[in-house]
């Protein structure tokens, strides 16, 4: 049996149809792939877009908006690269950007736009709540002391010596700065703390500081009537600072031997603090040009003072059975102000550096 076959070109139209309708096909099933795939979360991919009435967004939720990469979109605009700075740092209404400087004080907020925001918000004062008890290191919570871990306290102990700054909600500021305004006691305005900084000590030095204050503490069973161990104080020290340590939130300390503004052992025959943060402030001195003037808030093992009313310039110890040298005032005496005086440099260690308006 014979088959006429169409001719040519007839057989390439029909092919050429199935193609079309084939192809036909194929482009409206990709088409609406691509729509369905359009219509889900750009990070997920398996939810719907949020629509909220007005504008589709490009995630399905919050949770997948944060995870949005750093490049901008039409619904989604460029996301600010993340700071690794400890969240104490961080704008306190964005929570991203560092907070800002303006040479003398770190502010709460980056820049205007979160400052107008938070206050339209009304949480322009919650901030200094969230951060009273933050660690140093990391900014999370605390329960005492400085550092929410043994973690973060390592970090730190690790740099020793270093300084680090306290923001000014946090607990630590408000009671330096409170004890530098309360024991201001000369006829002048006192001026406005500006920054403090956690003093960490070497573990070897402070290692000599809690031994000798636990012999003195043995001697005096100090915490039997009530007192700290050993007597412990916490007084005020001015000296010279020739670096700019302190300023701009400058915690790098200096190489000059001669530079007093962190600890310097060699205080000739005592070493001198007092409970009056003015008097202190006398001796507070700046070799380069700064807006900013320094003093040391230091932990002071007083154990028992031997109390003075005038000058003694021979003395190079305390009296035998006394670990200290209190000079205090008293009518017909021949000081203005009090002071404490130590004879051996393991008797104290710097606690906070207090920075304030010159």
């Amino acid at each position: 049996m014979s088959t006429t076959l169409p001719p040519m070109h007839a057989a390439l139209s029909v092919l050429g149809t199935m193609a079309g309708q084939y192809l036909a096909s194929q482009a409206q099933a990709v088409q609406a792939a691509a729509a369905q795939t359009n219509s889900l979360c750009d990070v997920c991919h398996a939810k719907p877009k949020y629509f909220d009435g007005t504008k589709t967004h490009s995630s399905c939720s919050k949770t997948c908006a944060a995870k949005m990469p750093n490049r901008g979109t039409t619904n989604n605009p460029p996301q600010k690269r993340k700071s690794t700075k400890p969240a104490s740092q961080l704008c306190d209404y964005c929570h991203k950007q560092p907070k800002y400087n303006d040479g003398t004080t770190t502010h709460s907020f980056c820049g205007k736009t979160c400052a107008k925001n938070a206050k339209a918000a009304g949480i322009a004062s919650a901030p200094a709540k969230s951060l009273k008890n933050g660690c140093l290191i990391c900014g999370s919570p605390k329960k005492k002391g400085h550092f929410c871990s043994q973690t973060c306290h390592s970090k730190a102990t690790k740099k020793a010596p270093v300084l680090l700054e306290v923001p000014q909600g946090h607990d630590t500021f408000g009671s330096v700065s409170d004890q530098f305004k309360a024991s201001w006691r000369h006829q002048t305005s006192c001026p406005t703390v500006r920054r403090v900084y956690k003093v960490i000590g070497h573990p070897t030095s402070i290692a000599k500081y809690e031994a000798y204050r636990a012999q003195v503490e043995a001697r005096g069973n100090f915490a039997a009537t009530g007192r700290s161990p050993g007597n412990e104080n916490r007084r005020w020290h001015g000296t010279t600072r020739e670096c700019l340590l302190g300023d701009n939130g400058n915690s790098s300390l200096c190489s000059s031997q001669s530079c007093s503004a962190m600890w310097d052992p060699s205080f000739g025959a005592g070493i001198y603090t007092s409970s009056t943060s003015s008097k202190s402030n006398d001796y507070s001195n700046n070799v380069k040009p700064s807006k900013l003037k320094a003093v040391l808030l230091n932990k002071v093992v007083v154990g028992r003072g031997y109390k003075m009313m005038q000058d003694n310039t021979s003395l190079t110890a305390p009296p035998p059975g006394y670990d200290s040298v209190l000079a205090e005032v008293a009518t017909g005496g021949s000081l203005n102000y009090d002071e404490l005086v130590c004879y051996t440099e393991n008797a104290i260690r710097p606690s906070y550096l207090v920075m304030y308006d010159a």
